[in-house]
């Protein structure tokens, strides 16, 4: 009796799609920077953060930290073959220019920047008034 042995892994692997535009979607909050890049329909390719580059506490929230992310999230994609890149920036914080220039400096043709932080038109109630 001869038995097959067939192992759980024996799915096919699946092939990365070549792009060579990608959008990379960066959120600058007070205590971190966050970097997502996608590919054109919106899957994510390659994510980073100060904090995943080694930055701790408040130097997460500097552009220094902020630099150094995206340059890390620049060399994943260009070595998937990524050359130009469209840059979504959502929030305040100190990392937003530095993650532009960090892009730019990537050797990265960046063909449209559009900030889409949202903005509340009235929002919702505000709190009572302060007496002191």
């Amino acid at each position: 009796m001869d038995k097959k042995i067939v192992s759980k892994n024996n799915r096919q692997k699946k092939e990365a799609k070549k792009f060579s535009h990608a959008k990379a979607f960066v959120t600058a909050t007070f205590n971190n920077t966050l970097v997502n890049v996608t590919d054109p329909n919106g899957e994510t390719l390659v994510w980073g953060t100060a904090g995943a580059s080694g930055f701790k506490g408040a130097r997460k929230a500097t552009p220094y930290a902020a630099t150094t992310a995206v340059e890390t999230v620049a060399k994943k994609i260009k070595e998937k073959g990524i050359s130009s890149i469209e840059i979504y920036i959502k929030g305040p914080g100190p990392g937003r220019d530095a993650a532009i220039r960090a892009f730019k400096s990537a050797g990265l043709e960046i063909t449209a920047i559009a900030d889409v932080t949202p903005i509340p038109h009235n929002g919702p109630r505000a709190s009572k008034r302060r007496r002191v």
